[in-house]
């Protein structure tokens, strides 16, 4: 989906415990278990480590994220400032200030107290926080910015509009097939919770979810 979608000459890291099964051209930073983290998502905060083995500008996508028009902007977009998704509660609160992580950019050193600060009690901050988005968004107060709202969408609320669902052989999907609502400046769909895009019922997903 990156390689479709965008003409910046790029290179394509996962960050995994698990490297079998993966595209030979991505290349591989395995993550270093830590026994206080007992959910994926907190590995988000060594984003932020100054010593991270990569340098320059990370663009971050969550893999429950759909790419389907040009990304070239999220590069091009407040050149070296800290940019990031205003959560999608948005749709219910206008002026909603929180984080949602799915998406994020930054340049490798940048707000490396997120990091440190996470990891002087590792247990102590998962323990008080529900996620890494929550700890992110309690460290950074200055010198950030949201990435356009219509740039990047909730899929089940905001391009199919809280379409009705149910759990359907113990995941929750939608009841009826449909088409999201895509604004002319939207990129990404994110999938935050279920159904992500591999099982999606709907037709467009399984169209551009490869």
């Amino acid at each position: 989906m990156v390689k479709r979608n965008l003409t910046i000459p790029f290179e394509f890291v996962c960050f995994t415990e698990d490297a079998s099964d993966i595209h030979p051209d991505v290349k591989i930073q395995p993550i270093q278990k830590n026994d206080s983290i007992k959910v994926g998502w907190w590995y988000k905060t060594l984003f932020f480590n100054k010593d991270l083995p990569l340098k320059g500008t990370i663009l971050f996508f969550d893999l429950d994220v759909i790419i389907f028009e040009n990304i070239n902007k999220l590069f091009e977009y407040c050149p070296g400032e800290f940019c990031i998704i205003r959560d999608f509660t948005r749709h219910q609160i206008k002026d909603w200030k929180k984080f949602n992580s799915s998406v994020f950019r930054l340049t490798v050193g940048d707000h490396s107290y997120v990091y440190d600060n996470f990891m002087q009690d590792v247990s102590a901050n998962t323990r008080r926080l529900h996620g890494d988005q929550d700890w992110i968004y309690a460290q950074i107060k200055k010198n950030y910015k949201f990435w356009p709202d219509e740039w990047i969408q909730s899929y089940k609320w905001e391009m199919r509009q809280k379409a009705v669902t149910k759990r359907i052989n113990g995941v929750r999907n939608f009841v009826e097939p449909g088409t999201p609502i895509i604004l002319p400046e939207t990129s990404v769909a994110v999938f935050h919770g279920e159904p992500n895009p591999h099982n999606c019922i709907d037709l467009w997903c399984k169209e551009n979810w490869k």
